[in-house]
């Protein structure tokens, strides 16, 4: 079990080398619910609370599925997670939407993380069995246009957690939980002396909901509630080319344990604990403002069939050290999108080093039009 302890350590953001006085990491159960899972967004940064709306919005911004052009879509994903640790840790994602009027549209999306095979060893070093860990969260949502630029999304969403899968020697029982987002989006011509551009505004509260527990009660652990706000331009250079710049900015609202005893920490509410993750930490002001992870994205779209994207994840040294370079590509065509994104990591010994993510969306509506 001490190797799965050691992926969720590493999930959650927590660099092994730092010092305990330098490091002060937030820490939260079911971290795979951070993890960005298509490759759009991951080859942008991991950027999406205001990019231009696709299948995959599900993730970082319902209220976007609204602006679609298509009535109704779906998209798979799939990220062989933490490559350069070990081979059997992987993500799978799917997602759609489907819009019922020109202002209203529900989603719904399911995801997927494996930590692989496990090997449990007793007290004299002989295998006994093998566990098999993961967690799965499933969601739907609905949107609605709220006038001609804004729109507004509630998302409700289960989360089951097994850490424990496949043995009956490890003392960790299967958590559960329930979790709510609540989503904006606003977008807006703004005309310039060449061309008409567009800025867009986004904001994502998510995960907000209990805590989840893996002794049956006895304690429990915050889910990664977070706040993500983020903005986008989009510029057509001209009728062929378009360029657009993405950034985001993102907070866990989730408390620091600090010198809180295990009672203090587990008897503490999901509500409490997002309004006390403001102002928390225990630097004061300067260390709340490390907790803000950053990042920016930009794409160039070709003809709105070829893309090429890039990108930056920035993280404090301080609360995970998390900072890497992103790039990608993607293929349109009528029915089809095929979509690729790839992690450079700059801090030594980032286990998200050569992260790829792959997505493959499909335009439903399109698809059965050229089926007929």
């Amino acid at each position: 079990m001490k190797r799965a302890l050691f992926v969720l350590f590493i999930l959650a953001g927590i660099t092994l080398n730092a010092t305990a006085q330098e490091n002060n990491p937030i820490v939260t159960a079911v971290p795979s619910l951070s993890i960005a899972p298509d490759a759009r967004a991951g080859a942008m940064g991991d950027v999406g609370a205001a990019t231009a709306p696709d299948v995959n919005s599900q993730y970082w911004n319902p209220s976007k599925y609204v602006f679609m052009e298509s009535t109704a879509g779906v998209s798979l994903s799939y990220t062989p997670w933490l490559r350069s640790l070990v081979t059997d840790i992987d993500l799978a994602y799917l997602a759609g939407y489907w819009k019922f009027s020109q202002r209203s549209a529900v989603s719904a999306s399911l995801r997927y993380f494996s930590l692989g095979d496990i090997k449990l060893m007793n007290e004299f070093g002989y295998e006994e069995n093998t566990a098999h860990p993961n967690e799965y969260a499933i969601d739907v949502a609905y949107s609605q246009m709220l006038s001609d630029n804004l729109s507004a999304a509630a998302t409700l969403r289960f989360i089951y957690s097994d850490l424990g899968n496949g043995s009956a020697n490890v003392e960790m029982f299967p958590g559960a939980a329930v979790a709510a987002d609540v989503s904006a989006y606003y977008k807006t011509p703004i005309t310039l002396e060449t061309t008409d551009a567009t800025l867009g505004i986004g904001l994502n509260i998510s995960n907000i909901g209990s805590k989840i527990s893996y002794d049956q009660g006895g304690t429990s652990n915050f889910i990664p509630t977070n706040m993500r706000l983020g903005a986008s331009f989009d510029y057509p250079i001209d009728n062929y080319n378009r360029f657009t710049v993405n950034a985001d900015a993102n907070k866990l609202l989730v408390p620091s344990q600090n010198d809180m005893t295990s009672q203090e920490y587990t008897a503490l509410t999901p509500l409490s604990g997002i309004f006390r993750s403001f102002g928390d930490a225990p630097g004061g002001a300067e260390e709340e403002l490390r907790e803000i992870m950053w990042s920016v994205g930009v794409e160039y779209a070709y003809n709105n069939q070829f893309f090429v994207r890039g990108g930056y994840y920035n993280e404090s040294q301080y609360k995970g050290n998390r900072k890497y370079f992103t790039a990608g590509a993607g293929f349109k065509l009528n029915v089809l999108t095929l979509d690729a994104g790839y992690v450079i990591s700059t801090s030594q010994s980032n286990p998200l080093d050569r992260t790829l993510r792959i997505s493959l969306s499909f335009d439903l509506v399109g698809l059965t039009n050229f089926l007929q």
